[in-house]
């Protein structure tokens, strides 16, 4: 389905549907690995196809009035997580196994929270909140939307409802402070927004959107938090995190290319330089150049040298731009590959869209 665009003021486009984190051709491609059992992609499938939160008989935690990841309403943290990743997951196998058991799980989570959230309440981690679990059900509700799911559209509008007031005014929040955060939250917030824009085929979100990944005044932004040489702004904070934020960009510019713009050759393919920066220290390679950064907000610019924390533990990131990067544009990526020879299949995360093997490789590489 499309639905009209414009880009630049200039050339009239459209919004691909279903097309925030997975288009229908890449479903297409799931489906056809999954009946073939082409390997590692099957693989991956099997993987998800066993984690609790892809079952059409995933049992609910929530749902809750309020939700937070800190303060008075934390206790709801674990469990609102999984009961979003569960809704999205849900989604994804209903797209490949056509088994209508999986589209009514993801419809009854996410219709259950539209039913009882009230808020999520102002709290140091509200923003990041926002933006992980957001994503989850947008990426969700889409491909609901765009499906024979069974969805009903007064189950849609109540959906809508929950994003538009109350998930997108926390980033809106976050877009309207002075910058205060490490560069993940900015990804994340970005991830959320732009893949919201796409759904609801807001144009001035998405242009929001895809101005602040390139020019806004955060350390979440693609020239604040890759360096030239690909050191990322928290590689001196520890290795974790540094995926974080790289994974919510890979995400950005994944929405971007299924609405045919290019966000992953920004800055000459700067992305491409941070993931093979934090691929080759984290394989064990100590030769990486290291600068103390001075970040945007003045706070995090005390790291003196790059945090072995974390290092070696791979987050399931690697796949969506490895399929891009080198699949699709035949560029090089070789400590990026020694990590997927390392880790495939790639498995469950609850912070990314994880299961790359399956979901992000449609491209034809080895």
């Amino acid at each position: 389905m499309l639905s009209l665009l414009f880009f630049n003021g200039r050339a009239q486009k459209r919004f691909v549907h279903p097309g925030v984190l997975h288009s229908l051709a890449s479903f297409e491609t799931m489906r056809e690995v999954v009946q073939r059992k082409n390997v590692p992609g099957y693989s991956a499938y099997l993987l998800m196809a066993g984690h609790p939160c892809a079952s059409a008989f995933y049992q609910l935690r929530g749902p809750f009035e309020f939700i937070a990841r800190d303060g008075e309403f934390k206790y709801t943290k674990g469990e609102m997580e999984m009961d979003f990743s569960a809704a999205y997951l849900n989604a994804i196998m209903w797209m490949i196994t056509k088994d209508q058991a999986h589209a009514r799980k993801s419809i009854e989570i996410l219709e259950s929270y539209a039913d009882s959230l009230k808020g999520i309440p102002v709290s140091n981690d509200a923003a990041l909140l926002a933006g992980l679990e957001g994503s989850k059900i947008v990426n969700a509700i889409e491909i609901l939307s765009h499906s024979e799911s069974g969805l009903k559209k007064f189950q849609v509008d109540k959906i809508n409802k929950m994003i538009k007031c109350i998930f997108l005014p926390v980033c809106d929040r976050f877009y309207s402070s002075r910058a205060y955060t490490n560069g993940n939250w900015g990804a994340i917030v970005t991830r959320m927004y732009i893949g919201a824009a796409v759904y609801f085929d807001d144009e001035k979100m998405y242009r929001s959107a895809v101005e602040f990944y390139i020019n806004g005044n955060d350390n979440g932004t693609i020239k604040n938090y890759v360096s030239e040489n690909g050191q990322i702004q928290e590689s001196g904070r520890d290795q974790g995190h540094a995926q974080l934020g790289l994974g919510a960009m890979a995400s950005i510019c994944e929405i971007s290319w299924n609405q045919g713009q290019d966000l992953y050759k920004i800055f000459n393919n700067r992305l491409l330089n941070g993931f093979e920066y934090v691929a080759k220290y984290n394989l064990g390679e100590d030769h990486v150049p290291f600068v103390r950064w001075k970040d945007i907000t003045g706070k995090y610019s005390n790291w003196t040298e790059i945090s072995a924390i974390g290092r070696g533990k791979f987050i399931p990131i690697y796949e969506m731009v490895y399929n891009h990067y080198v699949g699709l544009k035949g560029l090089s990526m070789p400590f990026t590959r020694k990590v997927l020879e390392r880790t495939r299949p790639e498995g469950y995360d609850r912070d990314q869209p994880a299961f790359g093997t399956l979901l992000f490789k449609y491209a034809t590489y080895k």
